[in-house]
């Protein structure tokens, strides 16, 4: 199992870290904004995409090392650890770009959800606990424990639902011995 889990992990991490890195360099080198709705719906796509190796990691866990058959535990577990690779890849990989090549990153996302919260008709009131909020989160995004786990929660709860969905679909009981009838 660990050869598949960090095989599929490695693959299912290079590919949404590679795309993670690409699209963060290509919207900052076009002065693009890279907060918007649409930017959300691709990561989220390419998160998708890149998970789908866990779906293929716990088929090969089962029918090359199981005999073709499963539980959801033995499905989920290999699941999770998949998950659990590739997003501690996705988290190398934004520490490096964020303080090696976007270092202004959060400056510039709080100022566009400010922008965007002013834009939207929010009152006075409103826009000033946006403007907290945004200055806590800056604060706590300098605590390398914080930034660690704030870039978790981005990625790793789509590796969950897709380890469980994967592992629920991919379970199979072990087929009963025929009897013989002499």
């Amino acid at each position: 199992m660990k050869r598949i889990v960090l095989v599929f992990g490695l693959i299912s991490g290079v590919i949404i870290s590679a795309f993670m890195a690409t699209s963060m360099a290509i919207v900052g080198c076009s002065g693009g904004t890279p907060y918007g709705p649409m930017s959300m719906v691709i990561g989220y796509t390419a998160m998708l995409i890149a998970f789908s190796f866990i779906f293929v990691g716990i088929k090969s866990y089962r029918d090359k090392h199981l005999g073709g058959a499963m539980t959801f535990g033995q499905g989920t577990q290999t699941g999770l650890l998949i998950a659990a690779i590739a997003a501690t890849l996705y988290v190398i990989t934004w520490s490096i770009e964020y303080h090696f090549f976007m270092p202004d990153f959060m400056d510039t996302y709080s100022q566009h959800m400010i922008t965007e919260a002013q834009n939207s008709g929010k009152s006075a009131t409103e826009i000033a606990a946006e403007v907290k909020q945004m200055e806590d989160m800056k604060e706590m995004y300098k605590n390398p424990f914080w930034f660690i786990l704030f870039t978790y929660m981005e990625i790793l709860p789509i590796g969950i639902i897709v380890a469980l969905i994967s592992a629920a679909i991919l379970k199979k009981k072990p087929k009963e011995p025929k009897e013989v009838m002499a």
